[in-house]
Order: C-alpha cells, then sequence, then structure tokens
C-alpha cells in the first residue's frame, strides 16, 4: 500500500539514524507511524441484537496525519457555517518572495506569524480606506507552507467576505468589483509591514541565521537582502469570487485541514523511490508525475511539520473570536435589509450527525444483521445495568 504511513514505517529508522529529526518531527512521525494501529490501543464494538463485534483501532489525531483530517475539517467547517453571510467572497493569497524562505525555515514560528500579522493588518487598513471599501471587514487567513513538488513554499491563504460594516455599524456596505482591491496595492502594503517588522526583529536579535544564510549576521549583508527584496513586486494574487456562498464552504474543505500531501496522491512506492502526483503551476497547470528517492520525500514532508501549538487558521476583523458573534449578527441583519435575503439557520451538528453525513449512512446500524445497534463495551454495561 502507497501511504505515508508505509514510507514512514518502511523508511522512517533510516531517516532517523541518517539525518537526525526534531523532537516535533519525531512526535509526527511516530504519531503517523502507529496511527490506527494496535500500538495506539482499540475500543470494540459489539451489536446488541446478534452480537457482531467490530475492532476498531484508535487514530493518533495529529494534525499532520493525513488519515485524521476529514472529521477534523467537517467539525470546523459546521462551526463556520453559523458565520457565513449571503454575499459573494474573495479568495486572496499572500506568498513569501523565494528570498526570505530561508530565514522562514530557521526561524518558523515568528516568521509564519510575521505573515499572518502583516496581511492581516494590509487587508484590515486598505478595506477602511475609503478609495477601496471605506469598511470593517472580516475574514479567515489559513496558513500552507508547501508547493505542489513539497519545497518550502510559506503562503496564506484568505477568505474574505465581498463587504463589510460602515464604520458607524449602521450599513453593511458590498464590494461591487469583481475584485476585493488591486494585487499591486495589496503587494506594496504588504511587503512594507513585513520588511518593517522584519528589520525589527532583526534589529532586537529575535532571528537566529544557521548554515546557508549565517552571512546574514552581517548587518551590511542584511541591509543588502532588504533593499534587493524591497525593490521587487511581492506575489498576491486574488483568484475570482464565490457568487454563492455554499461554494466558499466546500471551497474551504479543500485548504483548511489539508496536510503537505494526501494519500491519494501517491501513486507507487518502488525502489526506494517514491512516486507522486502534482501540479506544475508554472507550466499551465499539468498534472505530472515525480519521483524522489525515499528519505528525500521524508525530508520534504518533515519540512511542513508545524511549531508545536502553532495555530494555522486564524480570523481578523469581524470574525475574530472576541466579538464575532456580535459583528456577524449585525452584519445578518443589516444584509436582509438590504436585499430582503434572510440568513437560513444553521444546526450544529453532534459528532454522530456527522459522521452519518460524512458517511452517507447510519454508522451505528450493524453491518452484519441490519437491525441491531452497535454500542462499545461501556455502552453494554450502562445497557445492562439500565435494562436491570
Amino acid at each position: 500500500m502507497a501511504d505515508i504511513q508505509s514510507i514512514f514505517n518502511k523508511y522512517g529508522a533510516l531517516y532517523r539514524g541518517k539525518y537526525g529529526v526534531t523532537i516535533n518531527q519525531s512526535k509526527v512521525m511516530r504519531a503517523i507511524e502507529s496511527c490506527r494501529t494496535s500500538s495506539l490501543g482499540a475500543h470494540i464494538h459489539t451489536c446488541n441484537e446478534c452480537g457482531h463485534e467490530v475492532i476498531s483501532y484508535n487514530s493518533c489525531r495529529n494534525r499532520h496525519c493525513p488519515q485524521c483530517q476529514d472529521f477534523k475539517r467537517e467539525q470546523w467547517l459546521n462551526k463556520q457555517e453559523q458565520s457565513l453571510l449571503l454575499t459573494h467572497y474573495f479568495h486572496v493569497v499572500f506568498t513569501l518572495p523565494q528570498e526570505l524562505r530561508s530565514i522562514a525555515l530557521f526561524n518558523q514560528e515568528k516568521i509564519y506569524n510575521l505573515l499572518f500579522k502583516a496581511a492581516s493588518q494590509t487587508l484590515l487598513e486598505l478595506s477602511k480606506d475609503p478609495k477601496h471599501l471605506g469598511a470593517n471587514i472580516g475574514f479567515t487567513t489559513i496558513l500552507h507552507t508547501w508547493g505542489q513538488n513539497l519545497m518550502f513554499h510559506p503562503h496564506l491563504h484568505c477568505i474574505i467576505p465581498g463587504g463589510g460594516l460602515a464604520m458607524n455599524n449602521t450599513q453593511f456596505i458590498q464590494m461591487k468589483r469583481k475584485f476585493f482591491i488591486h494585487v499591486k496595492v495589496l503587494g506594496k502594503v504588504f511587503r512594507g509591514k513585513f520588511l518593517y517588522y522584519l528589520k525589527q526583529m532583526y534589529s532586537n536579535n529575535e532571528l537566529d541565521f544557521i548554515g546557508d544564510i549565517q552571512y546574514l549576521q552581517n548587518p551590511h549583508k542584511f541591509q543588502e537582502l532588504i533593499d534587493f527584496i524591497y525593490s521587487i513586486p511581492w506575489n498576491v494574487n486574488s483568484k475570482p469570487n464565490f457568487k454563492k456562498p455554499s461554494h466558499i464552504m466546500k471551497y474551504l474543505g479543500n485548504y483548511t485541514h489539508r496536510v503537505a500531501i494526501s494519500n491519494h496522491r501517491i501513486v507507487e512506492v518502488e525502489n526506494d523511490m517514491v512516486t507522486f502526483k502534482w501540479k506544475d503551476y508554472k507550466d499551465g497547470n499539468k498534472k505530472k508525475l515525480m519521483s524522489l528517492d525515499a528519505l528525500e520525500f521524508i525530508r520534504r514532508f518533515l519540512l511542513h511539520v508545524l511549531p508545536p501549538r502553532f495555530v494555522k487558521i486564524r480570523h481578523f476583523g469581524l470574525l475574530c473570536n472576541r466579538t464575532r458573534q456580535k459583528s456577524i449578527a449585525i452584519c445578518k441583519k443589516l444584509i436582509t435589509l438590504l436585499t430582503g435575503r434572510v440568513h437560513p439557520i444553521v444546526e450544529l451538528l453532534t459528532s454522530a450527525q456527522l459522521l452519518v453525513k460524512m458517511m452517507g449512512t447510519n454508522i451505528h446500524l450493524c453491518p452484519h444483521c441490519k437491525k441491531g445497534y452497535m454500542l462499545s463495551q461501556h455502552d453494554l454495561a450502562l445497557d445492562m445495568i439500565d435494562s436491570s
């Protein structure tokens, strides 16, 4: 079977012995290697009618494990549906220039936080400008650190409603253009903010310069890099807007809980080589196959292990957790007054309901007799006590 788990189980020990891994990377590898195996334990479900038993091995629940993301994604999406507005949405991507990626690699948590900070301030400040929208907006940002070829490529996906609250909270102002704000404007402001804060971090000796970038400890060399990066345009991409709110939920599901590479992209593992599917954006988005030495494949995968407890999905503006409920209620009311459209009430589904939705069938129904219900041993004990 060609998947991440089998690759780690077959080549993980060799990789650790040859190259070594950080404590965090080691935890991720061990979690993926043991996911849904006997090493993590199991629970038994028994039919209350025919006695049929099913053993289910426990999941590792690690956010880097491709086997454990589907349910988390559905839970997250169901919660976000409550904040969905009846308006169009924009998708804007902020990408870190290639010249800064080595600094990011050796200072991941600090640079990732800076990426969130610079991008969010750019969007919030420009949207308040009457030349662009003149309103307070809210948006969701998702950090990805990889490209299709698994190389280090930090960038932020931002999902932005097509409007915001007027400064006095009495009107919902809709963005009438087909794009949010021109990418050249976004790029210039984003570049300025990111480099301003980066220079502050350098002055405060907050950055580590290791290996190939050790020369940047020299202030003159660092300034040369800053001057060069400031002279080039930064890549901000604005994709076509989503006209229906339902489309954005489906789209979000493809981004929120994605790992560096999913199992379905891996074609085969043979002769110590891993072959996987990838999309070459520089060649007209053509779908291609790439083969890497198994140890190189593992190295690239581990580049994208996030710092412990790092939050990769963040909400800003009207969607920040502190004020979201109140802000969304005001937006919904004003949108209804503006358009006459009433926002549907979204039910927060239980875990069992979400599983039924995902599987398309009642997962508690016995697969053998189709009459009884599968209960855990603990549930069976409670059932026996209740009936006595």
